[in-house]
């Protein structure tokens, strides 16, 4: 048996939640990771999962270990991240997930850099409005809005972004140019964005001086992927606040038109977020540090 693989391999089980997603994320066989785990088991002569048809769930023993575990292997991590070579040339598979609007308008324009500067990394770049589960989708970082309110994690700001309220000429001349944002609440027709996590749509925030409000517009048209989002609004569909970052090439060209410019709400913070037990390999390091400058320059 290879302890280190194995002991890898179980905690890799522990933080997916089942043997089919923590070979997919290995990269093995399920019949492998199954080994290695029974393998280990017999080792060290305790039982470390209680399986069933489609969870595992950690015995007292396996907690233990895992716990321990984890902490050796990123002791491991630090050692091979402490020398010389590995820190001049990161290496490795590095898995980042983010929202559309920022992989579209930010990330991927940006990524030749990257992968010129370090060549050595394999980025696989997960897309999606959806937010995932770092330790069971086997993520080293995400880069999301808003506030950050799972406090196990660890989070880096990385910037702030603008919003900017539009709408499309042709929609403005067919219905006119909002005043006040109370119009919006019966007069227009807003795009909605509805959250990937609830199904709901978000709240229209406005803010000016001491006044803020919340309007909740009648609900004609909802969509939950910012790109998709946006394209309404060009298409004239209605009224959206999206990012100034999304917005600002079209709001130049003339294709949309801001509204409501002293209504403008706070700015929206964005970090990046990564599990406290994902060892902080060199490669992380250098892909937060990149994208932090890269996103500042870019909002």
């Amino acid at each position: 048996m290879d302890q280190l693989l194995a002991m890898r391999t179980f905690a890799r089980v522990v933080e997916a939640g089942t043997f089919t997603k923590a070979a997919d994320s290995l990269q093995m066989p399920k019949a492998t990771v199954t080994k290695l785990v029974q393998s280990l088991e017999t080792h060290l002569g305790v039982k470390l999962l209680q399986r069933t048809t489609r969870h595992v769930a950690v015995t007292a023993d396996g907690a233990q270990y895992y716990e321990k575990a984890t902490r050796l292997l990123k002791d491991l991590g630090d050692i091979d991240s402490s020398f010389g070579a590995a820190q001049a040339t990161p290496r490795g598979h590095l898995r980042v997930d983010t929202g559309s609007s920022v992989a579209s308008r930010i990330l991927v324009p940006a990524l030749p850099e990257f992968l010129a500067r370090y060549p050595g990394i394999q980025l696989d770049l997960g897309v999606s409005d959806r937010h995932v589960d770092l330790i069971s989708d086997n993520v080293d970082c995400v880069i999301r809005g808003g506030a950050i309110t799972d406090l196990s994690l660890v989070a880096r700001q990385i910037g702030k972004a603008a919003w900017v309220t539009c709408a499309a000429p042709a929609y403005l001349e067919q219905h006119g140019t909002p005043r006040h944002p109370s119009e919006l609440e019966h007069n227009h027709r807003v795009v909605n964005y509805l959250s990937a996590r609830t199904g709901r749509a978000t709240p229209v925030a406005f803010a000016r001086t001491a006044q803020k409000l919340e309007i909740r517009p009648r609900h004609a048209i909802g969509i939950n992927e910012s790109n998709a989002h946006f394209a309404a609004a060009l298409a004239g569909l209605g009224v959206i606040q999206t990012f100034d970052y999304i917005a600002r090439d079209h709001i130049a060209s003339g294709a949309l038109v801001p509204i409501l410019k002293s209504w403008q709400p706070p700015p929206y913070p964005f970090h990046v977020v990564y599990p406290p037990n994902r060892h902080l390999s060199n490669r992380l390091r250098v892909f937060i540090d990149w994208i932090a400058a890269r996103f500042g320059e870019s909002v």
